[in-house]
């Protein structure tokens, strides 16, 4: 008989929606499902490595029977095969995730049934194609959400060439106080602009907050979510920025906050943002992150399900490399 354990993540901030712990375990199949109900989504954590069908079977029935839309996964090179397997594409990679290997996410939309469907898979790593060329004979054509990615990034390099990072007002980064973040998290979703509401990503994991001002008054709310064994963080911004005014500053701002992780000797971190959001990508290119990945249907701004590029930076080695 399969073990059940269900609750919500615990944490100490009383602002942060929760995320669902969901347990299942049996002879065949060992996962823990980490439910966001903000966003309909679904990280699949495997203790049980392999592939099998009771698994992918579990997986679907499950997301579907709770109406999740977008399942996905987190696993080393070794597992990306299994996931393959069972109907989910690569969808991207987090360099130097484990400090000396990187991680690769996949997904799956929850609706699909019947067999693994083969999808093509997301190009992770080059950032030099140019969007109005014709792919090469034998390729096959960018999908419309790679499409959208591609003119994004683009628009985004053309405005950081007049921008340079060298010319960004200096930001100031301190912690964030509870109630700050509760009544800033409430607005964004209020106004339809948070990007995330800070939810977890991962299980026991250490998470922050911190305010960062621009000289005008500017400020941004962000966090990080860390496991300090694998030296990595996750960045979150809790919305972007509407004007160029806004832009230049929060370009200046996750610079600031990249000091600021530099200084305590994180290796590596990645964010997501919305696909179509230009203004976002510049800061985010200005301050060296790459396009790792793209992330179908893995966001929810306001009301619409959006692409979520990952955003990726290396910031040192470790320190016995």
């Amino acid at each position: 008989m399969p073990a059940w354990i269900s609750h919500a993540q615990a944490n100490s901030h009383a602002h942060q929606l929760p995320v669902d712990e969901v347990f299942f375990q049996n002879d065949a199949v060992s996962l823990c499902m980490l439910v966001n109900r903000r966003t309909r989504t679904v990280r699949v954590i495997d203790f049980r490595a392999g592939p099998s069908t009771a698994k992918r079977a579990f997986v679907i029935t499950f997301a579907q029977r709770e109406g999740l839309e977008k399942i996905y996964t987190l696993v080393e090179r070794d597992e990306v095969s299994t996931w393959l397997k069972l109907g989910f594409a690569k969808e991207g990679s987090i360099p130097s995730f484990y400090k000396r290997s990187d991680a690769f996410l996949l997904g799956c939309p929850a609706c699909r049934r019947g067999p693994p469907v083969e999808r093509e898979e997301v190009p992770s790593q080059s950032e030099t194609r140019i969007v109005a060329a014709k792919p090469a004979t034998g390729q096959a054509p960018l999908t419309a959400s790679q499409e959208r990615m591609e003119r994004t990034i683009a628009a985004a390099k053309k405005w950081v060439k007049d921008v340079p990072v060298r010319s960004l007002s200096p930001a100031k980064v301190v912690p964030a106080a509870d109630a700050q973040v509760r009544k800033a998290v409430a607005a964004a979703l209020r106004s339809g602009r948070a990007i995330t509401a800070f939810e977890p990503f991962g299980r026991d994991v250490e998470r922050r907050f911190f305010l960062i001002t621009v000289r005008g008054g500017f400020e941004l709310y962000a966090s990080t979510e860390s496991q300090t064994c694998f030296g990595n963080v996750y960045l979150e911004l809790l919305q972007g920025p509407r004007t160029d005014a806004e832009r230049v500053a929060t370009g200046s701002a996750l610079a600031a906050l990249g000091e600021t992780l530099l200084s305590e000797g994180v290796v590596s971190c990645f964010a997501l943002a919305p696909s179509d959001d230009v203004a976002l990508a510049t800061a985010f290119i200005q301050n060296g992150f790459r396009r790792t990945g793209l992330l179908l249907e893995h966001l929810v701004v306001g009301d619409t399900r959006k692409d979520a590029i990952l955003w990726s930076r290396k910031l040192a080695n470790p320190s016995d490399e």
